[in-house]
């Protein structure tokens, strides 16, 4: 045996007790455990690259030239001084990548740079690559743009009625072109079940708008290599979507393009489509033949943001006198600003995602999605459904505060448990009601709800979200999600897979799952992802889709290979391959009577394995079910493999004399299906209830009204758009609830989205019971407070 082999087996044949211990009695040696992040190191010493860590040699800086105007027909562009600035090698305008993108097939509504119009301040016009960054800004100050201003529209409701002003232009059948999709679904009899409710509460709520904030801006390279290959680099999270449409973009073959993404500063659904940049370095490469870069200022960030919608709600709940809901009646319209992005999907989502936990009677929702000339919006983390549910469980509370019983015990007597939601999704598993019992009992509530002294109040909330998408953005048949693993004679195991690793730990369960079936320890695991030359197609980070259906592909691939190792090592000792157990860096004759407790390093099980049956390696892959929904138009909207639960309790403080709200804890229960990494599962629920705490009381994504300024971003900076600091924040208390989902990969469910829906009606419905008003409008920013605190003195 070589050296370096035999020093590999010795490593990783190191005793670990706790592990046999547990394979002998079949339990997990890896997974259920708090084990390290597969990136932690390299992030928290400084040594991980982003993209904009990546200088190529020859390099050539881009910028991009955008729109002062919220709305202006392009009449001419002139780039020839431009052209003659000594350093600049291309200059790109909108004839030069005439076909339309956009990430869903149907709604594809917008150009890398802008054809004929710009549609909202920002918009795109053209693009340079110069030698440095002050010749490519010098270059963007001597391009020449004619513009016609047009009429903007910055309100969604006088996109709605305008005929006048079309942002985009009519449909054949003459519909209104500002309306980007419209929604109309009910499920059974919602006015004849209203009208013999008992209890009704109506109300009309707002979200504000709010973009994702990462500290990694937009970052993309694009090199064209004496091969003719097109390679981008992209702080993106869909690398395989980014591949396709760039290839149809610039016409090209799609096998001939190669992205990869490096490590990512921070998305949160904010980069799960293709941008401008990445079309612009691309064709610059190409046009130049050098290597591009373009980084977005935080200014076009904001500008660029595709952050959660802007949307005006009306809820209607009727319940039976002890608190059944017998129907709910909703009406949302979406500020969706000037392009599609994800707004076909989140229109659905408005609505379809509102069926659980609680069972509902009779339920039907219209969701309406404007384009107005603002910045577009898209996903953000919660996709679609974090705006009703705070509409929805604070009427809730209305309902319990209108029949006098306890918020929580209306959420109990409402809970649908497991089966067909009113809208014929299926729910498999279903955590909640032991959701409600730890949030209950960890804040003390029935000590606290309607007990504390004036100004100190809890408030409850709850919600479900999707664990993935039951099907793709695009139209195909092929498997959402693929795994390729490969095991090598020193124990070394590496894991290929699609899956974007975005901060949300996929990597780490991943290898976790290599090393919990293979029996190795995490160190011999490698992971390559998201690197289309490299790697299986997966669809991407949206959705909280990686562990579930990327999870699910690798465990099938590590099975077989599991399989083949334990059948080398049973011949080997002449006993049933289900006799033969590997954990801990070990094969082991685990369980039985006549077990003689052999045991042998998994490095020589490995390659007994390999001298049997040649190089060593196997692929798994994951598609979703195909009876988890209805079969109405829509149906398959919001239908997901599996539903994750949360429940949420917020105690706050609030000053009557300035209206300031202090949020003081917010004990955050989850239903994750089985938590693979505990430490893994509680940094997502708190990093979600984070988020949806800077929503309720801090962020907002403004656009001036009005001219001069009409349509300029009103905060584009990180000193000026609020979001919360560690000095600003709660305490954060994360509870794991565990269901066991059949769906999942060991009956693991998502916990990266859901655990941010009930922050926000959460926190509401603590400052009611605080101070006695109610805040159907976000965010609670202490003149708004101040203000509500006011008006109920006045109508007393």
């Amino acid at each position: 045996m070589h050296p370096d082999e035999l020093n590999a087996l010795q490593a990783v044949s190191a005793d670990d007790p706790e592990a046999i211990a547990a394979c002998e009695a079949g339990e997990h040696t890896v997974l259920g455990r708090r084990n390290r992040r597969y990136e932690g190191h390299a992030k928290s010493t400084g040594l991980e690259l982003y993209t904009d860590d990546l200088a190529l040699p020859g390099m050539l800086h881009g910028k991009i030239l955008r729109s002062p105007h919220p709305h202006a027909r392009i009449i001419a562009i002139d780039t020839s001084a431009a052209e003659a600035i000594a350093g600049v090698r291309a200059v790109l305008t909108g004839a030069d990548m005439p076909t339309p993108y956009g990430i869903i097939p149907w709604t594809r509504d917008e150009h890398a740079l802008a054809l004929d119009r710009v549609r909202h301040v920002g918009d795109a016009v053209a693009a340079v690559a110069a030698v440095d960054e002050e010749t490519a800004n010098r270059a963007l100050d001597a391009i020449h743009v004619e513009y016609e201003v047009l009429p903007a529209i910055l309100e969604p409701r006088e996109a709605l009625e305008s005929s006048a002003v079309q942002i985009h232009e009519p449909t054949k059948e003459g519909r209104n072109g500002n309306v980007t999709k419209h929604v109309l679904l009910e499920f059974g009899p919602v006015d004849e079940a209203m009208d013999e409710a008992e209890v009704v509460v109506e109300g009309e709520y707002y979200f504000h708008g709010t973009t994702h904030a990462p500290i990694e801006p937009h970052c993309a390279i694009a090199r064209s290599d004496a091969n003719g290959i097109l390679t981008v680099w992209s702080s993106t999270q869909v690398p395989h979507y980014l591949q396709r449409e760039i290839a149809r973009v610039l016409e090209l073959d799609v096998a001939r393009i190669r992205v990869v993404q490096p490590a990512v500063g921070g998305a949160f659904g904010g980069k799960s489509e293709p941008f401008d940049l990445e079309f612009c370095v691309a064709l610059l490469a190409l046009r130049t033949g050098r290597p591009v870069k373009i980084l977005y200022t935080r200014e076009e960030l904001f500008y660029s943001h595709r952050g959660r919608h802007p949307i005006d709600m009306w809820y209607r709940v009727g319940t039976s006198r002890d608190g059944e809901i017998r129907a709910v009646d909703a009406r949302s319209l979406l500020d969706g600003g000037a392009y599609a992005s994800f707004g076909l999907v989140t229109t659905y989502y408005s609505g379809q995602l509102l069926t659980a936990p609680y069972r509902i009677g009779s339920y039907r929702f219209e969701s309406t999605r404007v384009y107005t000339n603002k910045p577009a919006c898209g996903p953000k983390r919660g996709h679609g459904s974090v705006q009703p549910r705070f509409a929805f469980e604070i009427s809730l509370d209305k309902v319990a505060e209108r029949i006098g019983i306890d918020p929580i015990e209306l959420r109990r007597r409402n809970f649908m448990g497991t089966g067909k939601t009113v809208n014929e999704f299926t729910v498999k598993s279903n955590g909640f009601l032991q959701c409600l019992d730890a949030v209950e009992q960890a804040s003390e509530w029935k000590k606290k709800f309607g007990k504390m002294p004036y100004g100190k109040g809890v408030g409850v909330a709850g919600s479900c979200y999707i664990s993935g998408t039951n099907y793709p953005i695009y139209p195909n048949q092929m498997p959402q999600a693929a795994a390729q693993v490969q095991i090598e004679r020193s124990g070394r195991v590496t894991v290929f897979h699609g899956a974007s690793e975005i901060g949300q730990g996929s990597d780490s369960t991943m290898a976790a799952i290599a090393a919990e079936e293979l029996g190795v320890p995490l160190g011999y695991v490698r992971v390559v992802s998201a690197d289309t030359d490299l790697v299986p197609v997966d669809l991407g980070a949206y959705s909280s889709r990686e562990t579930l259906m990327v999870g699910n592909a690798t465990r099938m691939a590590c099975e077989t290979l599991g399989a083949t190792v334990r059948a080398a090592v049973a011949a080997e000792w002449g006993i049933a391959p289900d006799a033969v157990r590997l954990a801990g860096g070990w094969a082991l004759e685990a369980g039985g009577a006549t077990s003689t407790g052999r045991r042998m390093p998994v490095a020589e099980a490995f390659q007994l394995a390999e001298t049997a049956n040649g190089t060593l390696g196997a692929v798994g892959h994951y598609d979703t079910p195909k009876d988890v929904h209805g079969e109405y138009r829509g149906g398959t909207i919001g239908s997901s493999p599996a539903y994750s639960f949360t429940a949420h309790v917020a105690e706050v403080e609030v000053d009557p004399d300035t209206g300031v709200v202090d949020v003081k804890t917010i004990w955050a229960a989850h239903d994750c299906g089985k938590a693979l990494n505990p430490m893994l599962v509680e940094g997502q629920i708190e990093g979600s209830a984070y988020m949806g705490f800077g929503e309720a009381l801090m962020e907002r994504q403004l656009v001036k009204r009005g001219d001069p300024e009409g349509g300029l971003h009103d905060a584009p900076s990180l000193l000026d758009y609020r979001i919360p600091t560690s000095v600003d924040c709660p305490e954060f208390v994360a509870l794991i609830v565990e269901s066991n989902d059949p769906e999942g990969p060991y009956g693991a469910k998502e916990a990266g989205e859901g655990p941010l829906h009930p922050s926000l009606p959460a926190i509401a419905n603590a400052i009611h019971d605080a101070v006695g008003i109610r805040m159907d409008r976000l965010p609670f920013t202490p003149d708004r407070v101040w203000k509500a605190l006011q008006e109920s003195r006045t109508t007393v």
